[in-house]
């Protein structure tokens, strides 16, 4: 049975699958596509801004919170939020908003946007990195974490979710079409990490 992104990660909550209180064995494996690396590219600092794009239950977002200044988390799971909202529940910084990130209107921009493991479910790829960029501060870093599996479909034996995989040289060169230039590309067994800054806007002569 195909189900909607929201309603398989609102039945994953149903289930009790939250990944923050997963293992440590199931944590380390998680580290294959956003471990240290990955939230050393943040480069996060205590008065900088951060938005996570596929927030889920907060599994990054409690490594983000306590080293930023303003954190937001989008998701578009209802049930996944609530639960977040209750992992973060010590983080007066945090704030969450259940959504759509394509058509989500934000009231500020952001020193650092990140994402690991969500843009599998964006069909519009263009649309959500060229929002990215308009988002982003001047010198702005935008992190994403993509799989390197190319499967269409999640199978979770009683239901189905269509994903459209990723790749990095189309993530590459829509970075770059949107103003923003590549820093560094990281890989390890399972994913690749894109590392962006936009471009400070140059003055007039």
């Amino acid at each position: 049975m195909n189900t909607s992104v929201a309603a398989h990660y609102d039945a994953l909550i149903d289930e009790n699958n939250d990944p923050v209180h997963d293992p440590a064995p199931l944590k380390e494996y998680m580290d294959n596509w956003d471990g240290e690396a990955f939230i050393e590219a943040l480069q996060l600092a205590p008065n900088k801004s951060v938005l996570e794009i596929g927030v889920g239950t907060g599994r990054l977002a409690l490594r983000v919170c306590d080293k930023c200044k303003h954190f937001v988390g989008i998701d578009i799971s209802s049930k996944t939020v609530e639960r977040a909202k209750q992992n973060l529940r010590a983080y007066p910084n945090a704030h969450l908003i259940c959504g759509d990130y394509l058509t989500q209107p934000f009231a500020q921009s952001f020193d650092c946007i990140y994402s690991s493991l969500t843009f599998m479910h964006l069909q519009d790829k263009r649309a959500a990195i060229f929002k990215t960029a308009d988002l982003l501060h001047p010198s702005g870093r935008f992190v994403l974490s993509i799989s390197k599996d190319q499967q269409t479909v999640i199978d979770f034996g009683n239901r189905q979710v269509e994903i459209y995989p990723d790749t990095p040289q189309e993530i590459c060169s829509l970075l770059t079409l949107s103003g923003l230039n590549i820093e560094q590309r990281l890989e390890t067994e399972f994913a690749v990490v894109i590392i962006a800054k936009k471009c400070q806007r140059k003055t007039q002569p």
